[in-house]
């Protein structure tokens, strides 16, 4: 026969079998992050749909978090490491601190998924022209279709794009150029530049302003400066120079259970409507500014080791 105390303890194991089930996700995740501008904003958004989940993040740039990752993987602090690019992704995959995890009903195109299941891809930056119009017409030059255009004669002296000794978005830039048409072509392209900036923004800056007829830059730039009202046509060449950025669920986390619903929140619609709007091409359809239907993303043929490349770059072009 079940007594009163019998059924009392059933109750109470019960209730706190219950309690303990909403506990596990009723805690904390700890993000590294190398996209401050990004991270906060798909924070912000998942805490609204999760706000029995505290994120706390340490945010810098893709190099120090990756280290510091791959440091602490003996006792991992940190639960997701996200928004590294691809390079970054690939080395903590192959450091050992990722281990697999395939995020509930994604919503992410195969091509942005990691084929072994370590990490997910959750946008591509594309590089595109800011072709000032205005200037064209003053020079009576031709509007560029490819970036094979940007080697001709007639543009000598009026390019600008972000120097790959100091931004990323010229390193992806011209690795793509060196990796699909050889380092004569940037040799010949260097021949037009006018100016290498210190930031990826820097080329599009001078080509609004009219001081060249083109600069080379990244999506978002790109986008913002025709929406200024800047006589400015948008071009992408008949390749697509790119990064990608994602992230992944660290092996050992303290948080494994929340992370993994963070990562779900990230392969979702939901992330992606947050992030089409501060990035340019996202890994879910139907988001952000770049329709990836319409440009040819570069896969790499090649590995690139980026700081043999800047030590080339600077022997090869600005010796000359």
């Amino acid at each position: 026969m079940t007594t009163a105390k019998s059924l009392i303890r059933s109750a109470t194991a019960a209730l706190a079998l219950a309690l303990g089930a909403g506990a596990a996700l009723a805690g904390e995740i700890t993000i590294y992050n190398a996209s401050d501008n990004v991270n906060t904003a798909i924070v912000a958004a998942f805490e609204k749909k999760h706000p029995d989940i505290k994120v706390k993040f340490v945010s810098g740039s893709t190099g120090p978090i990756t280290e510091r990752a791959i440091a602490e993987k003996g006792k991992p602090q940190a639960d997701i490491v996200y928004l590294v690019n691809n390079v970054a992704l690939d080395q903590l995959k192959q450091a050992g601190v990722f281990e697999p995890y395939e995020p509930k009903d994604s919503k992410i195109t195969t091509d942005f998924r990691d084929p072994d299941g370590f990490y997910n891809k959750y946008f591509a930056t594309t590089m595109c022209m800011v072709v000032n119009k205005d200037r064209l017409a003053q020079k009576d030059l031709p509007m560029p279709a490819t970036w094979e255009d940007l080697i001709k004669p007639a543009y000598a002296k009026e390019i600008s794009l972000p120097s790959p000794l100091k931004s990323g978005t010229g390193g992806a830039i011209l690795t793509t150029f060196v990796d699909a048409f050889g380092w004569p072509f940037v040799e010949n392209l260097n021949e037009n530049v006018y100016q290498y900036s210190d930031g990826g923004s820097g080329g599009a800056q001078l080509a609004a302003a009219g001081e060249v007829a083109i600069g080379l830059t990244f999506d978002t730039t790109c986008f913002e400066t025709k929406s200024s009202g800047k006589p400015v046509d948008i071009v992408y060449g008949r390749i697509t120079p790119n990064v990608s950025e994602g992230g992944g669920l660290v092996a050992g986390g303290p948080n494994p259970a929340e992370a993994k619903v963070f990562l779900d929140f990230m392969a979702s619609d939901d992330a992606a409507a947050v992030l089409g709007k501060v990035v340019g091409a996202t890994a879910v359809p139907g988001h952000g500014l770049v329709d990836l239907k319409q440009v040819t993303l570069w896969k790499m043929r090649r590995p690139v080791d980026i700081n043999e490349f800047r030590k080339e770059f600077a022997s090869r072009i600005l010796k000359q």
